[in-house]
């Protein structure tokens, strides 16, 4: 931006900006730089102030705490755990988790040597000496200033601040704490105290990069108190460190107080600095400031409970990862409220468990998909980052509310529960007895996701996997997340131009994949394209994405989802919807999804764009990795390859496009992003075309239980003489199905079918002798004049089943009149 548009950029801001916002800018902007000068005066100024405002004093050699000067509480506060429980917990996770204990210990191991997995780097050096300020991949280090003077999203300068940052968070040292629990063994406190010693020295204040974002600084803290609680009651923690301890967390509650990102961050920076503040406020009575900072911690988080959680229990930001990082700052300090006496809001768990069923909502059939950015950090165990992960809340939610449904996916509570609720929690795990639950359709309209969800056709359950004994359990049946945002407040900042795209999962796997994040900065344009159009399972246009990337954190314009119909039914689920995303375009198009499950078997997607003049089109199937694509005419099939890890409850899934479609059709690498800076090589397929609009695709999306299946052919029938409605066969074997989706806007006909819906479908089977009739938006259907099936009025959806002889009808309108002539449905499904 050049620097006439920066200015005006920078007035239009100051504009927008009210008194509040103003003021408190202009406090943090005296406040940090007050600091900088008062430690070019004298580094022990304002470590002298807090010791002389927390009744702390100084040795010849080291600060030793006085008699508190004031009391937070009327008892003292309590921990998730006592002193007294450490090695119990420790004996559960040996004798319950034994994988997990040896995980610890074998990170720990690493640690020593000062090899550390961040994020989604493994293994990563530091070398004999620990450089906290540089980025070990790029090599760069972040430049010796003041923390505001730091342009810590310049990768040119300091690399990617995320890898720095994730390392001073010290969760490494949480694990060195955990490893002296498991073993008792000196070596890892040692090492420990030698590398806090070493990073405080190395970090002063407030100089550095590691003092530049407040949410680092609530991290960090909270990483102490565990130490410190793990290691309460031991030798290990001597008075003199203790002291030390509670002096470095005085300074960091003071800088998260005044830093606190009201205006420049009000997402999860602001919820996890307020978690900070109530846990260092309430465990620490003793700091002057302690009843202030636990009251207006406490107070940020009920008010971000409310601020950033919508009505469907979704998380404000568009990012199943940030609805986990914000359900977790809240279930830990709810947890450790009500362990203190505090009261819980009712409010705050509404909100808590909202947000736990939707998170189970977007997980029934496989792991929650990758939608929107993917930070890679987690607030107990950094090393929980996968998809599968994701999940831990439910396990914690399964305790604390005592709901069962939520255990399921659980054989073993997951470490955090044990620590969060030690021993006894262990004992209310094992109590319950997780249901056994089909999948259901839900929308979560303010989240933008639709999930079309039904239970597996053969009805069996999937096996367990070995891969993830924590959260191995059966999981039946298909899901379909749909992303469909309507317009997105603010600017978007973890938010993707994925509208329309979807993820299938199966049997427990995903098949169709969100690719990920991969990263926030890099020196190449890796952050654009992964959170761009062509990352997604979605129609692009023109080679350009639907949305304007405005810096990493911002787009120009995101495009609004219109839902034109969700229809969740019982045997059937119907999403048509569309978005704006390419109106900006000097021929203006509009990209339009329909969307029809037949529940338990299969999708059909129909992919139409309106508008006039010759595009670019372009359609994007993004694979899960370790999945091979083969084309086998008239579509792709998908397998496993031999050591996928997949849980084998299909053995493939099918893209089956309609024939004559027109479009060129070629399999090209991509990649997958599985956490935060690693990628894994992926599969895609891409159908291209260069049309004059209108245009459309139409393919079926469907698991295989196994690769010899029956033949299968998709065709488009007759169209209606107007060409107001497209209508499809698809062949499986002895079956076969009809849809026709029309505009809604009038009646129609195809060939000897005559309609006014504006989507129905027909089937009929030999092996179930069965057949199915659904009717969306509308009020009859005839084949050759003699009514099928009829309402007194139009219906938003009508079906009917017929089995056996057996009439079935459902009706979103308990008090419409519908008849069906089931002879007459018969005959006409079989001529």
């Amino acid at each position: 931006m050049s620097p006439p548009n920066a200015l005006r950029a920078k007035a239009s801001r100051l504009r927008a900006m009210g008194w509040d916002e103003l003021f408190s800018r202009l406090k943090q902007e005296v406040w940090k730089r007050r600091d900088a000068w008062a430690w070019r005066l004298g580094a022990g100024s304002i470590q002298n102030e807090l010791r002389r405002r927390n009744g702390v004093k100084k040795n010849a050699h080291r600060t030793v705490a006085d008699t508190p000067l004031t009391s937070a509480a009327t008892s003292p506060p309590q921990f998730f755990f006592d002193a007294g429980s450490v090695e119990l917990i420790g004996q559960v996770l040996r004798d319950r988790l034994p994988q997990q204990a040896e995980a610890i210990l074998s990170r720990a191991d690493s640690i020593l040597r000062h090899r550390f997995d961040l994020l989604g780097y493994k293994q990563l050096d530091w070398g004999s000496s620990i450089d906290t300020q540089r980025d070990r991949v790029s090599g760069k280090r972040a430049p010796r200033k003041p923390w505001y003077r730091i342009p810590f999203l310049d990768y040119n300068v300091v690399g990617d601040h995320k890898i720095v940052w994730e390392l001073n968070r010290h969760q490494h040292l949480v694990t060195l704490a955990k490893a002296h629990v498991l073993t008792q063994e000196p070596r890892w406190v040692s090492e420990l105290v030698s590398q806090w010693r070493q990073w405080r020295k190395e970090n002063p204040y407030p100089w550095g990069i590691n003092w530049a974002s407040s949410l680092e600084i609530a991290f960090r803290s909270l990483s102490w108190l565990w130490v410190a609680s793990m290691l309460s009651g031991s030798s290990a923690l001597s008075g003199a460190l203790q002291a030390e301890l509670d002096g470095a967390l005085a300074l960091n509650a003071r800088h998260i107080e005044r830093n606190l990102s009201t205006y420049w961050s009000p997402n999860t920076h602001l919820l996890g600095e307020g978690v900070a503040l109530f846990f260092i406020g309430l465990l620490r009575p003793s700091f002057h400031s302690a009843a202030r900072w636990r009251e207006l911690g406490w107070r940020v988080v009920l008010e971000q409970a409310g601020r950033q959680v919508q009505p469907d229990g979704t998380h404000f930001e568009q990012s199943i990862y940030y609805h986990v990082y914000a359900l977790d700052f809240l279930l830990h300090a709810r947890i450790l409220a009500a362990r203190n006496g505090i009261p819980i809001p009712q409010s705050l768990d509404e909100t808590v468990i909202m947000m736990l069923e939707a998170l189970q909502g977007l997980s029934q059939a496989g792991p929650p998909p990758r939608i929107g950015d993917d930070d890679g950090g987690r607030l107990f165990d950094p090393a929980r980052n996968r998809a599968e992960h994701l999940l831990d809340p439910l396990c914690l939610g399964s305790v604390l509310y005592h709901r069962p449904e939520f255990k399921r996916g659980f054989r073993d509570p997951t470490e955090e529960t044990v620590w969060l609720f030690g021993p006894e929690g262990v004992r209310n795990f094992d109590a319950l007895e997780a249901p056994a639950l089909a999948p259901a359709s839900r929308s979560f309209a303010d989240g933008g996701c639709y999930v079309m969800a039904g239970a597996s056709a053969n009805g069996e359950s999937d096996p367990p996997s070995a891969a993830n004994p924590a959260a191995a359990s059966a999981r039946p049946g298909l899901q379909l997340v749909i992303r469909a945002p309507s317009r997105i407040p603010g600017r978007c900042g973890h938010s993707h131009a994925d509208a329309l795209s979807l993820v299938a999962s199966a049997g427990g796997d995903e098949w169709l994949t969100d690719p990920g994040s991969f990263c926030y900065v890099s020196a190449n344009a890796e952050r654009d394209l992964f959170r761009s159009t062509q990352a997604h399972n979605t129609l692009q246009l023109d080679n350009l994405s639907q949305a304007e990337p405005a810096g990493p954190f911002a787009w120009r314009a995101m495009p609004a989802a219109r839902v034109e119909n969700w229809i969740p039914g019982q045997y059937f689920d119907l999403f048509i919807g569309s978005h704006d995303g390419y109106r900006r375009l000097d021929d203006p198009a509009t990209h339009r999804r329909c969307i029809f499950h037949r529940k338990g078997e299969f999708w059909l997607v129909r992919d139409v764009v309106e508008g006039k003049g010759e595009h670019r089109l372009d359609l994007f199937w993004h694979f899960a990795p370790r999945l091979v694509p083969s084309y086998t005419p008239p579509g792709f099939t998908l397998s496993p390859v031999a050591d996928s890890g997949l849980r084998g409850a299909y053995q493939g899934f099918l893209i089956l496009p309609v024939e004559a479609h027109g479009w060129s059709a070629q399999i090209v690498r991509g990649h997958v992003s599985p956490a935060y800076g690693s990628q894994e090589p992926a599969a895609v397929v891409r159908f291209t075309t260069q049309a004059v609009l209108p245009a459309e695709f139409t393919a079926i999306l469907e698991p295989l239980p196994d690769l010899s299946h029956e033949a299968r052919r998709l065709v488009m029938a007759g169209p209606s003489p107007d060409r107001s409605v497209r209508a499809f066969r698809y062949n499986r074997g002895s079956e076969r199905h009809w849809f026709f989706i029309g505009s809604g806007a009038q009646g129609w006909k195809v060939d000897s079918w005559t309609s006014d819906a504006r989507f129905v479908y027909s089937a009929v089977s030999e092996r179930t002798a069965s057949i199915d009739i659904a009717l969306c938006s509308g009020s009859y259907l005839a084949f050759d004049g003699q009514p099928v099936a009829t309402a007194d009025a139009r219906v938003e959806r009508l079906e009917i089943r017929v089995t056996h002889g057996e009439t079935q009808t459902f009706c979103s309108d308990s008090r419409a009149v519908v008849r069906c002539d089931a002879a007459a449905l018969a005959s006409a499904l079989n001529s």
